[in-house]
């Protein structure tokens, strides 16, 4: 009959470390795997009654696919929003005064903070439009109002937020 107690966390470490290793090498790349391989472990030495997981090397790999699997999407979308290569001092306009960067970040604050202001119906109708493209109809279908509800929630959004801009 084997042994059941359950192996100590670093016999579990020092036995299983190689094997998830290669693992996330093999899915991620040797610039990532030591990373994950780490993440792993702390994830799953946070896990509250880890003594209790019937099989610990599978719990184990079970978070390394899960992780890699993040890393893949992490990338796939900074993949859309990046470009690789570029340097930061190529990307950033020397012809902008710092002012004027300042003044363009202070109208952003005032701008969040006056979304967050608005009404709940109102703020959910505006994002809905403004940053999801949704039509009058969707709104109204997706908040269970009317069109010419969500016309009047965009209008009062549309005037809140030209009043904290000026």
């Amino acid at each position: 009959m084997p042994d059941e107690t359950p192996p100590s966390f670093r016999e579990l470490f020092l036995r299983h470390r190689r094997g998830l290793f290669d693992y996330l090498r093999r899915r991620v790349g040797p610039e990532d795997a030591s990373d994950l391989l780490q993440e792993t472990f702390v994830r799953a030495l946070r896990r509250e009654r880890f003594e209790m997981v019937d099989d610990p090397p599978a719990f184990l790999k079970q978070i390394a696919v899960n992780l890699s699997r993040d890393l893949a999407r992490r990338k796939e979308s900074e993949a859309k929003y990046f470009v690789a290569g570029e340097d930061a001092d190529d990307v950033v306009d020397r012809t902008i005064a710092p002012d004027d960067l300042f003044d363009a970040s202070e109208r952003a604050r005032r701008f969040l903070a006056a979304v967050e202001a608005l009404p709940p119906k109102c703020r959910q109708a505006f994002v809905l439009r403004r940053f999801e493209d949704l039509s009058h109809d969707e709104i109204a279908a997706r908040l269970g109002v009317t069109r010419n509800m969500v016309e009047k929630h965009l209008r009062l959004a549309l005037e809140r937020l030209r009043a904290a801009l000026d």
